[in-house]
């Protein structure tokens, strides 16, 4: 009797143990799903081109304002420019040339402005579509694209224009008057803070590298021969003159900046 009665119950407790595996295992797949999965609301294509619409719109918006902004204090900002010039006169060689220089200062100076809502309407559009993890991972990315834009802007403004403007003046200044045009030399300044505020996003680029899989730390390492040369290349390329100083400092931040997103992916345990 006692044999049939434990007969009887194994099946019971064998179900009882499947049902609290399939518990636990459940359990593991929820939080799985909930680190991979942010929200099981699909958009149709209609909707996802109404939202890239209505973000594009915002971000015109932004810019729009930010440009008539800076046009309202322009010549503040063209004398904040002029000063790594060193005190050289400038000239307006045709009618309406300090017009539109005005309105390219304003156009690059508005840009500059709006870029944190430009990088907002980006989140918002490509958010929806990440995982829980790839979500954490983005505020840090777009923090640090941002300073590193900054500080480049900052480098070039401090360090990369002095040095190329002392160049060119001290260069034949004993033969020729410093008399430059306004055009010409501000076409040589906004080129050189934005070329060199996107040579510091590099770290930024590796660390996305990374996080997709593509390159590890040891790899880009690996290459640092080609990383060296690649810096000199893209230092000639980027800057409008012709100086060495001018290409020299660009080439050795962008190596130091390479070396830096190195270090910065081996400690993503990359």
């Amino acid at each position: 009797m006692l044999e049939t009665i434990s007969e009887a119950e194994q099946p019971q407790n064998i179900q009882e143990d499947l049902e609290t595996s399939v518990a636990l295992n459940g359990d593991d797949d929820d939080d799985i799903q909930e680190d991979e999965i942010i929200d099981d609301v699909e958009m149709s294509l209609f909707d996802h081109l109404e939202e890239l619409r209505s973000r594009i719109f915002y971000a015109l918006i932004a810019v729009f304002v930010s440009i008539i902004g800076c046009f309202a204090v322009v010549n503040k900002i063209v004398a904040l420019l002029e000063i790594p010039a060193q005190g050289v006169k400038f000239l307006q060689l045709a009618p309406g040339e300090y017009f539109f220089v005005s309105i390219k200062v304003a156009g690059y100076s508005g840009l500059l402005v709006a870029s944190p809502a430009l990088l907002y309407q980006i989140v918002q559009f490509i958010l929806p579509g990440l995982t829980r993890k790839e979500k954490r991972s983005i505020a840090p990315i777009v923090f640090g694209s941002s300073i590193l834009f900054v500080l480049g802007i900052v480098f070039a403004y401090e360090l990369l224009i002095p040095a190329a403007l002392n160049f060119f003046i001290s260069y034949g200044g004993d033969v020729v008057e410093q008399f430059w045009s306004i055009d010409r030399y501000f076409e040589f300044v906004l080129l050189l803070l934005f070329s060199t505020g996107l040579a510091f996003q590099i770290p930024v680029i590796q660390a996305l590298l990374a996080m997709t899989g593509i390159v590890s730390s040891k790899r880009m390492l690996a290459g640092w021969r080609y990383v060296v040369l690649g810096a000199v290349v893209l230092g000639a390329v980027l800057t409008p003159s012709t100086d060495p100083m001018t290409q020299s400092l660009l080439a050795g931040a962008v190596g130091i900046l390479y070396f830096g997103g190195i270090f910065l992916v081996k400690a993503m345990g990359k």
